[in-house]
């Protein structure tokens, strides 16, 4: 279901909101220019709306009041800002267009740093406050208009008639990005992009390269392949797994991605390879009982139609994206492949160690391996368990509950403006846990949510695929039993809804004491535990 948006602004975006309206259901806005007086009257036919996202796009000069003197700038800047802080809604989400100076005067401002600098001041005060509330994102507004051409993008004709600064390909593109960004909070992305490497991460064959060099270099087309590992790798950088699917020598492969001096992706890059002769889909298999992730997860991207095919055919829910004919379309095409199939609306810390995690993952496994029993492997582990603030950890708590498949009793979904909500609801109890163990930290990784009505009821309760096994949701109901035991509580109530993905936890809560209360044909399980009752649950792990 396509979210509710609201396009405030202080110049006429109206073209741009007829065009969205063809989409989607957009607020009619009583004018431009008094964005924040309309967010600030609660009387006003915006909070009659109640929209889910509200997009604020700001001409910079029009809020210096074209005062470019630079104590002024601040001045007006600050001043915008505050008055924008003091009426942000926790339920609503917002994104507040960066910066981008322009008009007229500025082609005699004999001072070129002016521009800069009172851009800088926007910046770093927009950064600030996305830092400082989890539901306040930066919209890229810079970037459309730097693609376009300022001559292209701004118009001072249509600014003279009727207060529209932007020309019309200028609000067409600006559309297609708030589109684009209004998406992003229904779409649950992949995790894992699956790579060959022969003619797809550098020209040529690996086995061929005493004869024929490898394409991969600074310039003609051997720089068409290196500027593609340069996009996947900001890709990686930002939380996308990367694993190589490919028929190969391991040694000829890895030579080059270790040795290669113009090799951008790097082995330490991949969370996991398969570089054999295998069949691709077998391998992609492999991957994903390692990685303990599903192939749904996962995209493929191989210049071979004949493997695509296979894959298409044999794992038909992986994403398998066309391979574009030219090798100067490369880096465009991988950047469409992450906006369709990874882009998220924010980055979390556990986005960015993401590798690092799943490569501690293999120890862990490697660890397991040499243990004398299970038992012996969890007190080797040393896990500690510790609980965390959800109101601080607002966008890794809704990712986790989006993107959580396997450990999920109920797979309910939430936008962040639903989770803001259930965080302010003193009928809803949400627990939150990070967990971390001898070899690292595995971020945060469990998190429930409890309706207080009444018995206390589990509504949600997920955790990351990459800590089942050990035993650690034993002791995270446990420690949630033992705070709802403190403040007064006697019972607890459970769910589980099965899914076409949850069947490990179909018995979970049978495995933890809890009794079945009632059974639908379906297989919907509602049920109950006496907290004073409790059965002993075997678990290593500390809890603080």
């Amino acid at each position: 279901m396509k979210p509710r948006i609201a396009v405030l602004s202080n110049v006429n975006m109206n073209y741009m909101i007829r065009l969205l309206k063809k989409e989607y259901e957009v607020y009619d806005s009583e004018g431009y220019g008094n964005e924040l007086g309309t967010m600030m009257n609660p009387a006003s036919s915006y909070h009659s709306f109640e929209p889910q996202i509200t997009f604020l796009i700001m001409d910079l000069m029009e809020v210096l009041e074209h005062e470019l003197e630079p104590s002024a700038g601040v001045s007006s800047i600050e001043r915008w800002f505050g008055m924008l802080e003091s009426c942000l809604d926790s339920r609503c989400l917002y994104y507040i267009s960066d910066a981008c100076l322009w008009g007229p005067e500025l082609e005699v401002v004999w001072d070129p740093d002016r521009k800069r600098a009172l851009e800088a001041v926007w910046q770093e005060t927009l950064k600030e406050l996305s830092k400082k509330y989890s539901n306040v994102f930066i919209l890229p507004y810079r970037q459309t208009i730097e693609k376009l051409g300022e001559e292209n993008a701004f118009s001072l004709k249509m600014w003279y008639l009727g207060r529209i600064l932007h020309t019309n390909e200028a609000q067409k593109r600006l559309a297609s990005l708030i589109g684009d960004k209004a998406s992003l909070q229904s779409r649950i992305p992949k995790k894992v992009l699956a790579l060959d490497l022969d003619n797809t991460l550098w020209g040529g064959l690996a086995g061929e390269a005493e004869h024929t060099p490898i394409a991969l270099s600074e310039d003609h087309g051997g720089l068409a392949y290196k500027n593609l590992q340069r996009v996947i790798l900001q890709m990686q950088k930002q939380g996308v797994l990367l694993v190589i699917v490919s028929k190969n020598n391991e040694k000829d492969a890895m030579d080059i991605l270790e040795k290669h001096p113009h090799c951008v992706l790097r082995p330490q890059c991949f969370a996991a390879h398969r570089i054999n002769w295998n069949p691709k889909h077998e391998n992609i298999l492999e991957l994903a009982r390692e990685l303990n992730l599903g192939t749904d997860s996962f995209v493929f991207w191989d210049d071979n139609p004949t493997e695509r095919e296979l894959i298409k055919t044999m794992l038909p829910e992986v994403a398998v994206p066309d391979f574009p004919q030219k090798p100067e379309e490369l880096a465009q095409a991988m950047i469409a492949i992450y906006r369709e199939y990874f882009e998220k609306a924010s980055v979390t810390q556990e986005d960015l160690v993401k590798t690092e995690s799943y490569a501690a993952n293999a120890r862990r496994s490697r660890l397991q391996g040499q243990a004398a029993d299970f038992e012996d492997y969890l007190k080797q582990l040393e896990i500690q368990i510790i609980r965390e603030d959800p109101l601080a950890n607002v966008e890794r708590l809704t990712q986790l509950v989006n993107k959580t498949n396997q450990f999920n009793l109920t797979t309910i979904r939430y936008d962040q403006s639903q989770m803001q909500e259930i965080l302010q609801n003193e009928s809803k109890k949400v627990f939150l846990y990070r967990v971390t163990d001898c070899f690292g930290d595995n971020g945060i990784v469990a998190a429930a949510i409890v309706a207080l009505d009444g018995i206390p009821a589990i509504e949600e309760l997920v955790m990351s695929c990459r800590v089942m096994g050990k035993n650690i949701e034993y002791a995270i109901v446990e420690d949630m039993e033992d705070q709802l035991r403190e403040v007064g509580y006697t019972g607890l109530a459970a769910k589980y809804i099965p899914t076409a993905k949850n069947k490990p936890v179909e018995l979970f809560y049978e495995k933890l004491g809890y009794e079945i209360v009632s059974q639908t044909d379906e297989g919907v399980k509602n049920y109950a535990i006496d907290l004073a009752k409790r059965p002993k649950r075997v678990y290593y792990a500390k809890i603080g």
